[in-house]
């Protein structure tokens, strides 16, 4: 019994007449994956919210509701920036390109960047103050100077670390994406 849903070789009809959810160049997306530190630190902040979820409960059902719920809306607080965590970085759509941080979102519509390049620079090693040699992709704002700009990917960040080639393939994304949109 074939099975033609499981054949790499199958063509259907259906499939080629949808859209690919890659077509719409309005929907903001990240042009690379997620990297494993970023991952691995939003996992462990889920385990702790996990563990302070099991205390909420166990405080409501032994003490009094209102100290339940105090520390349910701090594991609450603690799985809002778990999720935060994974949505850092860079996301670049038709509109613009925009930087996702911890406590900030920034975005630079196409027309304001005269360009995109990766340096050569000192970069902070995982976003700590530590700073190292590494690359940098770098924005140039037309509105600014490009002096006290944060880089918007690092070879020592959080999705780098390790993976060169990941961040050759995300800062080439990007650049494409600049070349592309930003002709204005």
């Amino acid at each position: 019994m074939p099975l033609p849903f499981l054949m790499a070789d199958r063509t259907d009809d259906a499939a080629l007449d949808s859209a690919l959810p890659y077509d719409d160049r309005d929907r903001w997306r990240r042009p690379y994956r997620p990297g494993p530190w970023r991952v691995g630190g939003a996992a462990l902040w889920l385990l702790l919210a996990s563990f302070v979820l099991f205390a909420a409960v166990a405080l409501a059902l032994t003490d009094s509701l209102s100290s339940g719920g105090a520390v349910l809306g701090i594991a609450l607080l603690i799985i809002a920036g778990a999720l935060r965590i994974l949505r850092m970085g860079v996301w670049v759509s038709a509109r613009g390109v925009r930087q996702v941080g911890l406590l900030y979102t920034r975005t630079v519509p196409w027309k304001r960047v005269v360009s995109v390049r990766t340096a050569q620079q000192p970069v902070r090693w995982l976003g700590l103050p530590r700073t190292v040699q590494g690359q940098a992709l770098t924005l140039v704002r037309k509105d600014r100077s490009s002096d006290g700009m944060e880089p918007l990917l690092t070879t020592h960040g959080m999705d780098f670390l390790g993976r060169a080639s990941a961040f050759d393939r995300a800062a080439d994304a990007v650049e494409a994406w600049a070349a592309e949109y930003g002709r204005g």
